[in-house]
């Protein structure tokens, strides 16, 4: 409690100085508002404010461990029955956070324990190793390998997609940074704000590659055996993965060997992994030559089931990882910009695409941007005494802290040390 307590005035004293920073999003008073308490974990929902300075004066006063508003809008944002408030129509969300999604650095510094035989060790895994069970608890970790897979994940989405495909304006979107581990992007396109919830998910369909019938995009089989493959001239995922599919084979065969090898991706045999190296470069100039309009697939062992794993494969690569509830539910919420994320004591920090392209959370060089707000000017420190078995490396400001074991007692800068009580690994002394 006396953690959480210190947190809290923490976040009351930052709100107060720099309350007139926070923004004021479009359509503020037809907004419902949400916040996360520090007392009781309860959320407390269906709040309503028609100012700027009122909205300010909550957060200064009750310091919520979490800020959230509405990507809808309402007649009534304060009715407490949803079918009662008058729905008037959604911003376009997507939200990109590497919980969801596998990247190589989890294998280092996320950690879990199974609550049923105690075995613990680090990785995403879904159910214990060892004895089967789903019973786990995890500590998901914040470094910049994933955070730069968040981030790319929304250029991605951006370049992609968003504006080649749908013709979506730039000036639409508004991204921010989330204050933990990835980033939202919202679409404020008046066209787009009464899509209902099945065009959103088949958005998101179309965006992660989900059900993506190859036979549709032109892959089948003749009676002879025969495989004829996609065509780059055709807009879309077709092209998409063609383009994927010539930069694949562009790559060293060592990066290619472990793309077609690796269980996270293609996860083919030995022999078949072989044989796509061998016939490499006459299978490169065989999709990308001019003459040939309908290309054959022709590779020792490629059957048309194993085309349709190497071209899934290629889909993950093109397709983008994001939250797929969070697009599709119209009545969603997400996290105030400007706001203090409760997990981290990191700031919701909007930005422009320009500004996305070279922004690094952990270590950002414009102060205007940098999300970590308690680092002290006189170089402050604090004592702390760490509550888990094992806490992760942690590099921020380009510094590295840890690892720290069950009870260590360490004096660390204290915008780490909020970092660390915020992530329920520490508490103070």
């Amino acid at each position: 409690m006396q953690t959480k307590l210190f947190l809290k005035n923490l976040f009351k004293a930052y709100y107060k100085e720099n309350s007139k920073n926070i923004p004021e999003v479009s359509q503020f008073h037809q907004r419902e508002f949400a916040f996360l308490p520090w007392e009781k974990q309860m959320m407390r929902r269906h709040l309503q404010f028609t100012e700027l300075d009122k909205f300010r004066e909550y957060l200064i006063k009750n310091a919520p461990m979490h800020s959230y508003c509405s990507g809808a809008t309402y007649s009534t944002p304060d009715n407490l029955q949803m079918q009662d408030k008058g729905y008037l129509g959604c911003d376009l969300l997507f939200d990109i956070d590497v919980d969801h999604f596998y990247t190589p650095c989890k294998d280092k510094h996320d950690l879990w324990q199974c609550k049923e035989c105690g075995e613990s060790g680090k990785g995403m895994i879904e159910k214990c190793p060892k004895c089967g069970k789903f019973k786990i608890t995890r500590l998901s970790w914040v470094c910049e390998e994933c955070l730069n897979v968040a981030k790319n994940e929304i250029i991605k989405l951006v370049n992609n997609f968003l504006v080649p495909d749908f013709s979506i304006n730039e000036d639409f979107m508004h991204i921010a940074f989330s204050g933990h581990r990835g980033y939202h992007l919202k679409i404020e396109d008046p066209k787009l704000r009464y899509l209902t919830s099945d065009e959103r998910r088949d958005i998101v369909d179309y965006i992660t590659g989900e059900n993506l019938s190859f036979e549709l995009l032109g892959l089948n089989e003749k009676s002879s055996g025969t495989i004829f493959g996609l065509l780059k001239e055709n807009k879309g995922w077709s092209r998409k993965i063609m383009q994927k599919l010539e930069e694949l084979l562009t790559q060293d065969d060592h990066y290619l060997e472990y793309f077609l090898r690796d269980h996270n991706k293609a996860n083919l045999n030995h022999n078949l992994v072989k044989s796509f190296l061998n016939y490499k470069k006459e299978f490169l100039s065989n999709i990308t030559s001019k003459e040939n309009k309908r290309a054959i697939w022709a590779i020792e062992g490629f059957t048309l089931h194993k085309w349709k794993i190497l071209l899934k494969a290629i889909v993950n690569e093109i397709g983008v990882e994001v939250d797929e509830p969070v697009s599709i539910d119209i009545h969603r919420l997400i996290r105030y910009p400007g706001s203090l994320h409760g997990k981290t004591g990191f700031k919701v920090q909007e930005l422009n695409y320009e500004e996305l392209l070279n922004f690094n959370p952990l270590n950002e060089p414009n102060p205007e941007n940098d999300p970590i707000v308690f680092e002290s000017k006189k170089k402050m420190t604090q004592k702390v005494q760490i509550t888990k078995d094992l806490v992760p490396k942690t590099n921020i400001k380009g510094e590295t802290y840890g690892e720290y074991t069950l009870g260590e007692q360490i004096e660390i800068p204290h915008h780490v040390a909020v970092f660390l009580l915020s992530k329920g690994v520490a508490k103070i002394i």
